[in-house]
Formats: structure tokens, C-alpha cells, sequence
């Protein structure tokens, strides 16, 4: 970081920074962030002061956004940041937050070329420069249930992150260090054992949305990574510990087991 920069960020968190009021009865609500150290928590603050000083959050539909509901995204917004730091989420800046799940239209061209129209229901969805869009409602479920391995803005993010090298695929440019073979040989062949099961119709141990495609393997296993990293370890140790070390957390170590 330039010495420009540098004051900057210093000037935001000392002018904008959240009041501990706020910040500690939103951080309480979310099960997600149970169990992080103090330490953990003041560098997610300082994040998350910096997240929503670049963002510019949006009611569609005339929903009205208060202070605390947009807390609430930006904090698990920058959660898989952590580490990362707060250049992985550069690059856009609106955020964009329905009451409910909505509806696209758009048409979509196959591999053969002919064009299809689609009308979907979605709860999420992001571009690589355009806006983060989620569902209020399903954000508030995220928050309700534990251990559930489902968070929309989790999700999304990972595909933010999953675009900082190109279309999403599920090979988000990794840390330095990193072993590219070990991470390709890990997630490919747990994505193809998920997609075998569920081409055969057999129940899984995670979201079957994960075998849509590498780039939704990728969102959902790092759903599972934050919220229910338990049931990620148990099945698949090998996904868990190249999650590990790509975000540089280990959630599994702040949570207690669920039986």
C-alpha cells in the first residue's frame, strides 16, 4: 500500500468508522461469526468500515434499507475477505437488495448457438464489475438458521472472487504458495463425484446446487466453509484444507461440532 492509500484508509477509519453500538448488536446476531477472536473481529470491523465507505447499497422494488440491515450484508460480505484483504472486492460498488427472491429474463445462448429465452427465480446474483444482488429474506433466513451451510451473500461473493481472473470456473486466482495441482486435483474430482450423485438421484451431504457447474461448486462449498464447516470437513477433508488455505481461515476451529 502507497503512502496515499495509506492515509486514505487511515482518514476512513478514524472519520467513518462504525459505532460500537452498532456494530456489536449486529456481530451478535450473526452465527457465522460466533466464535472468532477479538483480534478476528477488530480486523473485520476495519474491513467492513472500508467495505461500506466504497459501497452504495439499494432498495429495489421501493425497499426500504435501514443502517442495521446493510451492517448485516456488509459484514459477511467481507467475512471471505478477511485475509484476502479489501482489494478482492474492489472494482464494483452497488449493491443491490430485494425483499424477496426475484425474477430475470434473459436470453441465453447455447453451446450450439441457438438462443433460449429464460425466466428464472433468483434469491442472488453477481458480475464481475456489475452489482451484488441478494434477497432480504433469505439473507434473514442465513441469520436464523445455524449450521445450515447456506448463506446468499457468502455465495456470492465467492463468485465475485471466482471472477477476479476471468469468467467465473470455480479457480478464483489463488494466494501465492498455493499449489495449483493440489487445488485443481481436490475440487475437480469432489465435483465430479457430487455430479455423479446426483445424476443418479443418490441424497449428498451438501446443496446439490453445487454440482450445476465448477463456478456454483466453488460459491456453495465456501457456504459450507463459513457455515457449516463440520460438514464440509467430515466429507470432504481434502476441499476443506485447500478452502483453508486459499481464504487463510479456519472456521472449523471456531465452531463447535453438531451432532
Amino acid at each position: 500500500m502507497n503512502i496515499f492509500n495509506h492515509a486514505r484508509t487511515r482518514y476512513i477509519l478514524h472519520h467513518h468508522a462504525i459505532a460500537y453500538n452498532q456494530w456489536a448488536g449486529v456481530t451478535e446476531k450473526l452465527s457465522v461469526l460466533q466464535g472468532m477472536t477479538a483480534v478476528e473481529k477488530a480486523h473485520l470491523r476495519k474491513l467492513t468500515t472500508l467495505f461500506m465507505h466504497e459501497k452504495k447499497f439499494f432498495g429495489a422494488q421501493d425497499f426500504q434499507l435501514t443502517d442495521a440491515m446493510c451492517l448485516i450484508i456488509a459484514v459477511q460480505a467481507c467475512l471471505p475477505a478477511l485475509e484476502l484483504g479489501i482489494r478482492c472486492l474492489s472494482g464494483w460498488t452497488e449493491i443491490i437488495v430485494y425483499p424477496a427472491a426475484f425474477r430475470i429474463s434473459r436470453d441465453v445462448k447455447d453451446a450450439a448457438g441457438v438462443v433460449h429465452h429464460q425466466e428464472q427465480a433468483l434469491i442472488g446474483e453477481s458480475w464481475s464489475r456489475g452489482p451484488l444482488i441478494v434477497s432480504w429474506n433469505d439473507v434473514e433466513r442465513d441469520m436464523q438458521e445455524k449450521q445450515s451451510g447456506r448463506n446468499v451473500v457468502i455465495h456470492e461473493i465467492a463468485h465475485k472472487l471466482d471472477m477476479l481472473n476471468g469468467p467465473a470456473d470455480g479457480f478464483p486466482p489463488l494466494p501465492h504458495g498455493m499449489a495449483v495441482p493440489e487445488w485443481t486435483t481436490a475440487l475437480s474430482e469432489t465435483y465430479a463425484s457430487l455430479v455423479r450423485q446426483v445424476e443418479a438421484q443418490h441424497l449428498t451431504s451438501i446443496n446439490p446446487y453445487a454440482a450445476t457447474s465448477p463456478a456454483e461448486f466453488f460459491a456453495v462449498i465456501s457456504e459450507y466453509f463459513f457455515c457449516a464447516p463440520h460438514t464440509l470437513h467430515n466429507r470432504f477433508a481434502d476441499v476443506y484444507q485447500q478452502l483453508q488455505l486459499y481464504y487463510r481461515q479456519n472456521p472449523l476451529a471456531r465452531s463447535l461440532p453438531i451432532y
